[in-house]
Parts: structure tokens; sequence; C-alpha cells
């Protein structure tokens, strides 16, 4: 899991002992996710292919607890069977798709066909705080398990919010932009020069129009490295892309932008015992993690040969829009046969024969 990953590039060779891993993961958050899906103890091994289920969350500060959470994003982290690398596969959050019945205890959701994004925000209904997460990612995992067949070995609950810690404790992220990406959420005042939101946003998250004397943060095309709040305002922008890639290009950006952080973190050198205890402890405030009943230092162990290079990222549905007008869920996405066979062979463990046929849906990154 990227928690996982994010400990073999820097604690694994920091420390160097399985003593000092189970230290230094005990930062990460730990929390019971899968509730039902979970792989039954007697077949858990960190052997053999795994697949991670990973949720983030774009929770704003101050939000009210009582309004519905979605999923702001999801991803499939599929990791081969000989551990050498891995696959991010994400799944649009606007995907039509059927979300079983389920009762979380409070709430009881009849089931039936939504966005999948919506399957979080009914299994957490009527909950709060850990059961919140729970109901909801179980929801959600039960749906993708429906639809692709996957069991996830693990998961874990990604807080986009959290990572500018991660962020401020490294001093900036450095990364290849794709395409020239203008915010809707941050701009400068013309005449004071102080930080305002450049555009009025509808409730739905529709813009409603450019504010005037304000200039909106644009992150152009090429190479660049991003402040902490700049990170945080990168990856969550979809409505002014310049290749007009909207929810896909939001998807590739914060694949990519995960890849970019363990790479940072990889590549600065972080042996230093001074920066290392403020990393782990950002990186477990950025995560809630399932396991999969496997320690997390026995992860780190088994995933300590990925680097960055290693992580490869796929566009579903090609990075194109196929998308349908459903009665009472509004404009929706509806995956392709070839991205359905993408899920195979995740299911599989066919990824690197899905590449070879289809090279243009690996993302640059």
């Amino acid at each position: 899991m990227v928690g996982a990953l994010l400990l073999a590039g820097s604690g694994a060779a920091v420390a160097g002992t399985r003593v000092l891993l189970g230290t230094a993961t005990e930062t990460v958050t730990q929390q019971q996710l899968l509730g039902d899906t979970r792989v039954p103890a007697k077949r858990v091994s960190v052997k053999g292919a795994k697949t991670i289920l990973l949720v983030g969350l774009d929770t704003r500060p101050n939000q009210d607890p009582a309004k519905l959470t979605r999923s702001d994003s999801i991803i499939l982290l599929h990791i081969p069977a000989d551990h050498r690398g891995a696959y991010l596969v994400s799944l649009p959050r606007d995907s039509y798709v059927k979300i079983p019945e389920f009762d979380n205890g409070k709430q009881r959701y009849p089931g039936g066909r939504n966005k999948i994004n919506a399957a979080f925000a009914y299994g957490s209904r009527g909950l709060t705080g850990e059961q919140a997460l729970t109901g909801g990612f179980t929801l959600l995992a039960k749906t993708i398990k429906g639809l692709t067949g996957i069991t996830p070995d693990a998961g874990a609950i990604i807080d986009f919010q959290g990572f500018r810690q991660v962020v401020d404790v490294l001093g900036k992220v450095c990364m290849y932009v794709d395409t020239t990406t203008t915010s809707i959420h941050y701009g400068h005042d013309d005449k004071t020069g102080k930080l305002t939101a450049p555009y009025r946003i509808n409730p739905d998250g529709t813009l409603r129009g450019r504010i005037r004397g304000v200039t909106p943060n644009v992150y152009r095309k090429g190479n660049r490295c991003f402040t902490p709040s700049e990170a945080l305002d990168f990856v969550r922008q979809r409505d002014l892309l310049e290749d007009d890639s909207y929810d896909y290009g939001r998807q590739r950006h914060q694949q990519q932008f995960l890849k970019a952080l363990i790479k940072n973190i990889m590549d600065s050198g972080l042996d230093s015992p001074t920066r290392l205890p403020g990393l782990l402890k950002a990186v477990g405030r950025t995560m809630t993690v399932d396991d999969g009943g496997i320690p997390l230092a026995d992860w780190v162990f088994a995933l300590r040969g990925i680097r960055p290079d290693d992580l490869i990222t796929i566009k579903t549905n090609n990075g194109t829009f196929n998308s349908d007008t459903i009665p009472g869920v509004g404009s929706a996405e509806i995956l392709s046969d070839t991205s359905l066979e993408l899920l195979r062979s995740v299911r599989t463990d066919t990824v690197d024969e899905f590449v070879l046929a289809h090279p243009t849906w690996v993302t640059r990154s």
C-alpha cells in the first residue's frame, strides 16, 4: 500500500531492521475498514499478487459532519506476484455501477444503481468518526467486488488535506505537470495580493463564474516544484485543465502526485534522525490503514524492492469520456468493455499483458 511504499522507501533504508520498522509503522493510524470483505485470516499471506484499495477523501476544514462524505478518488494499487513493481488503476468517481444493499447498524441502504462515489456516502450515513469510515469503506469495497470480482487484500483512506503536512516536512514536491491547470480555489487579489478564491462555485461543485479582480493560480505544463499549499490545490483541480480531461485529469494528477511524493522522499536523503520521525508522523496522520491481517512491517519488507520508476499508472476508458445522462442521477461515466478487461486483468494478475496490448492507456508521470 502507499503507506508501506513510503515506509519502504524511507524507513527501510534508514532503519534496516524489523525492530525499528515496527516502531516506525506504529505512527500509521490502523483501523479495520474492509468489514466482511476482508480476506479470511487462514488465507492471509504477504506472498503472491496483492491488490490494495486506496480511497481519497477531500474533506474541507470545518466541514459539517452531518453532510455525506463521497469518495473523491478510488485507486486500485495492484502488486504482481513477483513484487517487482506495481500498477495504479483509478476508477472514475462518476462510474455508473450497482451498489449492493447494506446495513451499517444505523441506517439501511436498499441497494441500487448510482455513481460509485455514492457508495462511501451511503455506507457512512448516520455514523461519525471511525464508524463512518468503516461503513463507507466497507460498502465501497463490496461495490468494487461486485463490479470487478476483486477482493482487496488491504485498504487505506488517504486524506489529501493531510498530505500538506508531508510536503511541509519535505519542503516541496517536484513533478512533471502534463497539462496547464488553472485553479478554481486559489488566486490572488489584483489590488492587495492576498490569497482569495477566483471563482464562485455552486453547491453541486460546478462553476458559477469568475470573480473580478482576482487572478487564479495557474500551474503550467512542464517540470514544477510545488509548495505544500500548491500541491494540495493542484491535486483537487478538474474543471480548468487545458486538455479538457476533467475528472480523468484529476485522477491522473493524483496518481502522479502520489508517485512523485514517494520519489521525492527517496531522493531527499532522509537519513537524518531529526527529519525522519517528522515525516513518519506526517504520513501516519495522512492515512488510515487496514493491513488486511498482515503486519505493516511485513508489507514494508515485501515491497522494499519497488521504487518510484516501478510504479505504472493506467487510465480507465483510455482517459476519454464515455458518459451518459441517467434519470435521477445526472451525467455518469460508463466503463467501456476495455476498462472492464483492465479490471479483470487486475483480478487475474495479468496487468502486464494488458499494458503490452494497450500501451496508450499508460499515463506519463
